[in-house]
């Protein structure tokens, strides 16, 4: 008798962590490079929780060692000491940090932020915020009861707010 195989609606452990071990060819665009190399591509590796707080830990508030560290952790090939990476010039390291980040889910897709923006409940928190002069902090601690109470007074006061 074959055992049948079950589908479970869940993800697994290893389904979960597989992410992590996936690699990506990002080509760098030469004119970052200084020169026209026929070779210009370079491996990384999305960066994990482990990795980000180890950075976060050696970073401390500085961006700057922050971001070397971030490309440092992920590039694998070609591997650089961080020593090398600072060595970079600005705008390769930018370019390879919002690689690292692309890749890593750090960044957000074209379009989200704008689209975030005009969701229905971020354009309550605005107008609460504006009208109440509430913070957001403040606006994180309402339920979402809460702001439609709130909101529903401001439509019976009739202020053309709403």
């Amino acid at each position: 008798m074959q055992a049948e195989a079950t589908t479970s609606p869940w993800l697994s452990a290893d389904e979960l962590l597989a992410g992590g071990a996936l690699r990506h060819e990002v080509d760098v665009p030469s004119a970052l490079l200084g020169s026209k190399l026929d070779n210009s591509r370079v491996r990384l590796r999305p960066l994990t929780v482990a990795d980000l707080q180890r950075i976060s830990r050696a970073a401390k508030d500085n961006e700057q060692l922050a971001a070397a560290l971030m490309v440092h952790a992920a590039l694998e090939e070609p591997a650089l000491t961080v020593p090398q990476v600072n060595q970079m010039t600005v705008g390769l390291l930018e370019f390879l940090l919002a690689q690292v980040n692309r890749i890593s889910g750090l960044a957000f897709e074209p379009g989200a932020l704008e689209a975030a923006a005009e969701a229905p409940l971020a354009r309550a928190a605005q107008l609460l915020a504006r009208r109440f002069g509430w913070t957001p902090q403040q606006l994180g601690e309402l339920t979402l009861g809460q702001i439609l109470l709130h909101l529903q007074m401001l439509r019976d006061e009739g202020t053309g707010d709403v």
